[in-house]
């Protein structure tokens, strides 16, 4: 609880965010030494301004108990990033949050995760395809990732539900509020068959530069992000970059060559992301990730009689591709296509085995999509 308490008293501390927290926790090791930290070891941490160091020191100060009450008023639940409970797919990207509110219960089985996002503006053809593809995805055992927000996001968490699957809502402001306020009633829903989960503290408003941060959150969860529906401009277009800079797969749903809400989708298959004309597509396209996801979540549900909170990947057995990939790892990073090109293994393969490895520790990304034996860092 302690953990919880500190991290809270970060999360509203003034002038300090997600990547300054995550710098000082690494650097000291744990949030105690964080708050007990002087002002001149706060100086000498790489990265770190003298306006962070006034928002840590200011931190220290700060109760959390009231906070912590109004979450208990909401049902909301704290998840520090060192909790068992805390999601494997995102506590491998870079600069996680450090502590996670969450409306409802994650589970193991939401590691076999896909989101679904688009545009709020969404035409009729849109509503249809994504509330078909969040059915169809929960029917076939993943959890529906999205942002709760008016069109897609919306009705993917609606067809989620109605096939009596899992889905879960990231949202861009505190729990305490509610965004879009029609969405009151979905959000309710979601919570009893998944989770609304915020990065923010429970009394932070809705505001524009919340989304992206969001955005991130969605595309970390999942094994893959799913564009329904999107023109050039839209935050559906930043979940894919996010989800392209993590190493998780991008699909795209095409539309009329006239409409400008296909547009966004159109640009993406151009760049490499999979086309999506049926489930089909998604699943040949995952592979090995949704494979092993799928096999380590039934592992443990046949080990345990109730949901077990952690990383249910940790009993998956080393596969050929792995040990291949590994034998071409050390303390060195090396980028994606040398390591097709060592391996001879396709481009999906070689992407699908290094994401279940990172879910395992058994490797580490470094950006441009380079990657390392985990442990040999220096």
């Amino acid at each position: 609880m302690e953990q919880v308490e500190n991290l809270v008293r970060l999360a509203l501390a003034p002038g300090i965010g997600c990547v300054t927290v995550n710098r000082l926790l690494r650097h000291f090791g744990d949030s105690d030494r964080v708050l007990g930290a002087a002002e001149s070891e706060l100086k000498g941490v790489e990265g770190v301004t003298a306006n962070h160091v006034k928002g840590v020191l200011a931190a220290g100060k700060i109760d959390p108990r009231p906070e912590l009450e109004l979450a208990a008023r909401h049902g909301v639940s704290l998840i520090a990033f060192d909790d068992p409970a805390y999601p494997a797919h995102l506590r491998s990207t870079y600069d996680p949050p450090f502590i996670l509110y969450v409306r409802g219960e994650l589970k193991p089985a939401d590691n076999l995760s896909l989101a679904l996002v688009g545009t709020r503006r969404a035409s009729n053809y849109g509503h249809e395809q994504a509330e078909r593809f969040g059915s169809l995805l929960a029917r076939a055992g993943f959890t529906v990732v999205s942002g709760l927000a008016r069109g897609i996001d919306s009705y993917a968490h609606r067809g989620a539900l109605a096939a009596r699957g899992r889905t879960l809502a990231v949202v861009g402001c505190g729990l305490a509020h509610m965004y879009p306020e029609e969405n009151r009633d979905l959000a309710a829903e979601i919570a009893g068959h998944g989770a609304v989960i915020s990065e923010f503290p429970m009394d932070v408003g809705p505001a524009r530069e919340n989304f992206p941060r969001r955005n991130r959150i969605i595309a970390g969860l999942s094994l893959g992000v799913l564009v329904v529906e999107a023109p050039e401009r839209s935050g559906a277009l930043i979940t894919a970059r996010f989800a392209g800079e993590m190493n998780r797969e991008i699909f795209a749903i095409p539309g009329r060559i006239d409409q400008l809400n296909a547009t966004g989708c159109h640009r993406l298959i151009r760049e490499g992301a999979t086309l999506v004309r049926n489930l089909e597509d998604i699943l040949s396209e995952l592979g090995p990730m949704s494979d092993a996801a799928a096999k380590a979540v039934s592992e443990q549900e046949k080990s345990k009689p109730a949901p077990v909170r952690g990383n249910s990947f940790s009993n998956i057995k080393p596969v050929d591709n792995e040990e291949l990939i590994l034998s071409r790892l050390d303390h060195e990073p090396v980028h994606i296509d040398e390591i097709c090109a060592a391996t001879g293994l396709p481009v999906s393969t070689v992407s699908a085995t290094l994401m279940i490895m990172e879910i395992k520790q058994q490797v580490q990304q470094k950006p441009g999509k380079f990657f390392l034996r985990r442990g040999s860092a220096k």
